[in-house]
């Protein structure tokens, strides 16, 4: 047993006397040990049922001979950290929480580890960990929050967000905004729409680093804690037989996952977090392998923002499965990946029913006939930028407008707010890339107050920093290079001609190249808008968007 290390043998007595004050007995000490890497905090709504999670996990382990060891990671609510500094840190947190279980895994060495993530940047660093340590891992998450209700029609948390753009609009009273904030966010669990937790969540289904239901069985479900303690006794099997996550999680994995991501339209955060997370096991996954898996997969299923149906839709249509298995009729899926089922993935998809034709559509009757997120290129971002296409009208996907350009986030969202944005802004957010920002921050609040404001079918926003995956609307984000690395999005002014063409998949900015040249040689780099502590570290260390956002290191 790799556990042996710390509990075996007659030099081990002081470290099994250590166990003894913690309660083990020797009898729990001699059986395989398992760690939990629980992300519960009384901050997220998401993690506000884990410990039931948790215990349910460890009864599983232990039904299957083993001994759990909980251990606590931190976790940021993004929603709550939302238009103040507070965003800055989001980003930053997946190294974190990446690095913290390590240091737990390798301090205390597990024979196995079950992850127990929800919401944003938790998900996506207990991936990176379990590819780092590459020991036997499963990932069993909090679930998804059941969707809110609001005068006869279903709302969630970006209805709020929205619903802010309203009052200031005149198309809703602060009354029953106050009402709507009230209904929208139910109780337990991760934002009830295809964001960037439900996203990740649902693809670690497809990875396979998760049973099957991990994305959409809802939070307060008894199926939640069924699929706990399943998972508990999976860890033992997967222990057993020295199954790791690099077996898992291959290059075919992760193409499969981007397939499942296309289909159902998920957060352009997701091309943050694959990369990312292949990149701990050496695999490269390049923003142009997004590209050409979503010229090739249909959009299958519509899920909020983009569309009406939420988390609990899905699971009653058939779940994740019920998407891959539409998927390989026409031979999308690469069947022979194995899962934490210790199965092929091929075996368990052949079982899943589809029960719902509109919430998952037949692969010949698609929403889209080309998946939820596209890659862009041009002038304006050579290295690449990601636009979420599903959520876009069709009437600005040919695009031309004058830049108006702002140096932060802030600036952005109070010209918004005080009717200083007209219909056929480029609105050009800057210096919010990993580096700039510094952490990269999401873009909900002015993107909602565009929508709020009828103005999301007539503007664009471009940004080096990132949207949440409720944002709808004309939202380019993680252009490439960043500002803050003088790319050409540093030298925009107001009044440029901006030209983004999603058929063509480009975006420039119609400037000539000898004055962008000129601009770019008075071009001064801006201060650090953070110089002290975890983040001043993170902005010095962290690559570009293009390349996940991830550290710079013995991988590169």
């Amino acid at each position: 047993m790799r556990s042996d290390r710390m509990k075996k043998g007659i030099e081990k007595a002081p470290h099994r006397s250590l166990m003894n004050a913690l309660g083990y007995l020797r009898e729990e000490l001699e059986q395989h040990i398992i760690g939990i890497a629980n992300s519960a905090n009384e901050l997220i709504p998401g993690h506000m049922h884990l410990d039931r999670v948790c215990q349910a996990v460890k009864d599983g382990i232990r039904m299957a001979g083993g001994t759990p060891m909980e251990f606590s990671t931190i976790g940021i609510c993004d929603g709550i950290a939302m238009g103040h500094e507070g965003m800055k840190y989001s980003l930053g947190s997946r190294e974190l929480i990446c690095d913290s279980v390590e240091v737990m895994a390798k301090a205390y060495p597990f024979d196995g580890l079950v992850l127990i993530p929800n919401c944003d940047k938790i998900i996506p660093g207990m991936m990176m960990a379990a590819m780092r340590l590459n020991i036997p891992c499963i990932m069993v998450s909090g679930g998804p929050m059941l969707v809110g209700r609001h005068k006869g029609k279903t709302v969630d948390l970006i209805t709020v967000f929205e619903g802010v753009g309203k009052v200031v609009a005149g198309h809703m009273t602060e009354n029953e905004l106050y009402e709507l904030e009230g209904c929208a966010c139910p109780g337990a669990g991760s934002c009830s729409g295809m964001f960037t937790a439900n996203s990740m969540n649902c693809l670690s289904e497809a990875l396979g680093i998760a049973l099957p239901g991990n994305g959409t069985i809802p939070a307060i479900h008894s199926d939640r804690l069924r699929l706990a303690k399943m998972a508990g006794k999976k860890i033992m099997e997967l222990v057993k037989k020295d199954i790791k996550p690099r077996d898992i999680m291959t290059l075919d994995a992760f193409k499969n996952a981007i397939t499942v991501d296309m289909a159902f339209g998920g957060s352009s955060n997701t091309a943050l977090h694959l990369p990312a997370v292949a990149h701990e096991g050496g695999i490269k996954l390049e923003l142009n392998t997004f590209d050409e898996i979503s010229e090739k997969v249909p959009h299958i299923c519509n899920m909020s923002p983009a569309g009406q149906h939420h988390l609990e839709d899905l699971n009653d249509a058939g779940g994740v499965y019920g998407i891959m298995k539409e998927l390989s009729g026409k031979g999308l899926i690469k069947k022979g990946c194995l899962t934490v089922e210790v199965k092929k993935i091929g075996d368990t998809i052949k079982h899943a029913v589809v029960s719902d034709t509109e919430v998952i559509r037949p692969i010949d009757r698609p929403y889209h006939d080309k998946g939820g997120l596209a890659v862009l290129s041009g002038s304006l971002a050579p290295d690449g930028c990601i636009v979420k296409r599903i959520g876009v009208s069709e009437s600005i996907w040919h695009f031309e407008g004058k830049a108006r350009v702002f140096d932060s986030e802030e600036e952005a969202g109070a010209a918004i707010m005080e009717g200083r944005v007209w219909a056929g802004d480029a609105i050009i957010i800057r210096y919010e890339g990993p580096k700039g920002g510094p952490g990269m921050r999401e873009m909900l609040s002015p993107t909602s107050m565009l929508a709020g404001r009828g103005l999301d079918t007539v503007c664009a926003l471009i940004t080096d920093g990132r949207f949440s995956g409720g944002t709808r609307g004309l939202c380019i984000g993680h252009v490439s290079p960043e500002a803050a690395e003088g790319g050409p999005i540093a030298l925009a002014k107001d009044g440029d001609k901006i030209v983004i063409d999603l058929n063509k998949k480009t975006i420039d900015i119609i400037v000539s190249k000898k004055e962008m040249e000129k601009r770019m040689s008075v071009w001064v780099r801006p201060e650090p808008k953070i110089k002290e502590g975890y983040m001043a570290r993170y902005a010095k260390m962290v690559t570009s968007a293009a390349t996940g956002a991830i550290f710079k290191g013995d991988k590169d």
